[in-house]
């Protein structure tokens, strides 16, 4: 199993949607902007989350992307289903080689990877991006600064920065 970019991608999108709609819709160009991440590849990516039912387009002026469901109801494995992440470990034990490797320790190791792909999706389930959200709030990262000889401890406004402008909510809800 490798979770690409693609995956991490899109579970980032999806927090910094999460922490800075507070119910209004979020252009794509305001977390391309926040996260470093390609603003085309952002419209890819939505485009597989609005399908998906994780997220709404608004249309028209102070338009972007919602949340089409609570928080606490998007899953990173529905994030991840969303955008055709493929978590299974096991994805590779089939067909020719199965037959060709009839022993034991094939056996062995592929109901030990089978098992694994379990577990991750059952992790993956269970951890919704309000876990998440909730989480960020109970750790400082520092802000980035130039190097200097000692470190300094951050202040509140040098935090995670989960603030931001708020937008009026104007337009029209694209399902």
């Amino acid at each position: 199993m490798r979770l690409t970019s693609k995956g991490r991608y899109a579970v980032r999108a999806m927090l910094d949607l999460t922490t800075h709609s507070s119910g209004n819709p979020v252009r794509l160009q305001e977390i391309s902007t926040r996260q470093n991440i390609s603003l085309h590849y952002l419209e890819q990516l939505f485009r597989k989350l609005r399908n998906g039912n994780a997220v709404k387009s608004v249309r028209g002026p102070g338009g972007g992307y919602v949340l089409a469901r609570s928080m606490d109801q998007i899953t990173v494995k529905d994030v991840l289903d969303c955008v055709g992440e493929n978590i299974n470990p096991a994805k590779d034990i089939v067909g020719t080689e199965a037959e060709q490797s009839n022993t034991v320790e094939f056996h062995l190791s592929k109901n030990y990877f089978q098992n694994l792909g379990i577990i991750m999706r059952e992790y993956l389930s269970t951890t919704s991006l309000g876990d998440l959200v909730r989480k960020a709030k109970e750790i400082e990262i520092p802000a980035t600064e130039a190097p200097a000889p000692t470190a300094t401890a951050p202040t509140s406004n040098e935090t995670t920065g989960f603030g931001g402008a708020i937008r009026n909510p104007i337009g029209e809800v694209n399902q």
